[in-house]
C-alpha cells in the first residue's frame, strides 16, 4: 500500500482512501493508516447500519496465514481458545495472552482448511503480533503476511443480505453466523465472504485482493441503493461496538489485562496447554481481584477512558475503558475495570468527570439487545 504523509506521521493508505476523501470523509490517523471517522456524522451513520445497511472500510486490520503439517499446533499453542473445534469454513474469536497474564491482541481463526488459518489481527498490534507469534513458532509452521496484499469491508446491518445478495453465487441467508464461504463476488472469483462483524447488527466482512477494493466498493454501493446503504466511519464503528460490550484492543484490553478479567473466559480454555496456560489456570481457580464491567450513567456526563470510577464514599475502584453517548439508547454508557465486589449488576457507583461526580449504576452486557 502506497504512503503518505499526514499530521507530520507517515501513515498507510487503504485502497480507499481516494474514495472516501472524495465524499468528503472526515480523515484522520489510526493505527498507522489514514483511514475515515466520518461522513455525515456519527448518529446518522450508527443508526442507519442499526437500521439498515452500512459499509465500512476495515482494510488496515492485519491478516496472517499460518500453513503446514503444524498449523493448528502453532495456532493453539498462541491462542486461548481451542481451534481443534473448527472445521473448514468456521470462524472463532480468540485472543493471544502473553508471558505476564495480559493479552498480546485479541483476533478472529478462520480455519481454511485442515492445514491453512487466517488470523485476523487488529492493526495496531500488527507488527507486534508477527513478532509475538514467530517468537513463539517452533513448530515449524509456514506463516506469511499478507495484509498489504488483502482488503477487507465489512457490510453491517439487517439489509445486508439483501444489499449484496445480487453480487454474489453464494446464499448469504444460508451462511451462518461465524463461518465463511469462498464464492464469486463483484465479478471476482475466490472472494472470501464471512458472517461476521464489530457492530451486533448482523451482516458480513469480504476479503478481497487489494487492488480490486475499489471496484467492488462501487458495486457494493450500488448494489445497496435500494437498501439505504450510507458508508459509515470509524466513529460509528466505535459507538456500534459499544452498545454490544465488545472489547476494543488498547482500551478495554491490553498487555496488562487478563482474559479473565476482561470476562473471556468463554474463550479461554483449559483444555489443552497454551501459552501461560498455568498462571490463567491459577487465576481462574483463585479469582480475579477486578472484573470489566458495564455501566450506564444515573446522572448527565460522559464518560470517558481513564475517568476514575469511585464508589459512593468517594474511594477510587477502578476506571473508565470506553465510554460514549449511545446512539440507539439515547444514554450514557461506558466500559471499565473495578475492584470486586463492585461488579455486581445494579451497583451504584460514581464517574469522577471533570469537576463533577456524577452516578452511574452497573449493567448486564449488552447494552444494546435487538
Amino acid at each position: 500500500m502506497p504512503y503518505i504523509r499526514a499530521m507530520e506521521i507517515t501513515v498507510k493508505q487503504t485502497p480507499l482512501a481516494a474514495w472516501h476523501e472524495a465524499q468528503g470523509a472526515k480523515m484522520v490517523e489510526f493505527a498507522g493508516y489514514y483511514m475515515p471517522i466520518q461522513y455525515q456524522g456519527v448518529i446518522k451513520e450508527h443508526i442507519n447500519v442499526r437500521e439498515h445497511v452500512g459499509v465500512f472500510d476495515v482494510s488496515h486490520m492485519g491478516e496472517f496465514m499460518v500453513r503446514g503439517e503444524e498449523a493448528l499446533n502453532l495456532v493453539q499453542w498462541v491462542c486461548s481458545n481451542d481451534a481443534s473445534l473448527l472445521e473448514d469454513g468456521k470462524v472463532q474469536y480468540s485472543c493471544m495472552p502473553n508471558a505476564d497474564g495480559g493479552i498480546v491482541d485479541d483476533l478472529l481463526v478462520y480455519r481454511i482448511s485442515e492445514k491453512e488459518y487466517m488470523l485476523v489481527v487488529n492493526a495496531s498490534n500488527m507488527q507486534k503480533d508477527w513478532d509475538w507469534i514467530k517468537s513463539q513458532n517452533t513448530f515449524q509452521a509456514e506463516m506469511e503476511d499478507v495484509s498489504d496484499q488483502t482488503a477487507l469491508i465489512a457490510v453491517q446491518g439487517p439489509k445486508a443480505v439483501e444489499a449484496l445478495q445480487t453480487l454474489t453465487d453464494i446464499n448469504l441467508s444460508e451462511l451462518k453466523y461465524y463461518t465463511f464461504k469462498h464464492g464469486r463476488f463483484a465479478g471476482l472469483d475466490n472472494i472470501l465472504i464471512s458472517a461476521t462483524g464489530y457492530t451486533g447488527a448482523g451482516g458480513f466482512e469480504i476479503y478481497l485482493p487489494a487492488d480490486q477494493a475499489k471496484s467492488a466498493w462501487e458495486a457494493i454501493m450500488k448494489a445497496g441503493e435500494p437498501f439505504h446503504i450510507e458508508a459509515a466511519g470509524l466513529a460509528a464503528r466505535d459507538t456500534l461496538r459499544l452498545e454490544m460490550g465488545y472489547c476494543l484492543y488498547g482500551n478495554d484490553i491490553d498487555d496488562t489485562t487478563s482474559p479473565l478479567e476482561a470476562g473471556l473466559g468463554w474463550i479461554t480454555k483449559f483444555n489443552k496447554d497454551f501459552v501461560n496456560a498455568d498462571y490463567l489456570k491459577k487465576q481462574k481457580e483463585e479469582g480475579t481481584s477486578r472484573r470489566l464491567v458495564g455501566f450506564e450513567m444515573i446522572e448527565k456526563g460522559i464518560p470517558r477512558k481513564g475517568y476514575p470510577i469511585l464508589d459512593l464514599e468517594g474511594n477510587q475502584i477502578g476506571l473508565v475503558t470506553s465510554g460514549t453517548s449511545s446512539p440507539s439508547l439515547q444514554k450514557f454508557i461506558g466500559m471499565g475495570y473495578v475492584n470486586k465486589p463492585f461488579h455486581k449488576s445494579e451497583t451504584e457507583i460514581q464517574i469522577a468527570i471533570r469537576n463533577k461526580i456524577p452516578k452511574a449504576k452497573i449493567v448486564k452486557l449488552p447494552f444494546y439487545k435487538s
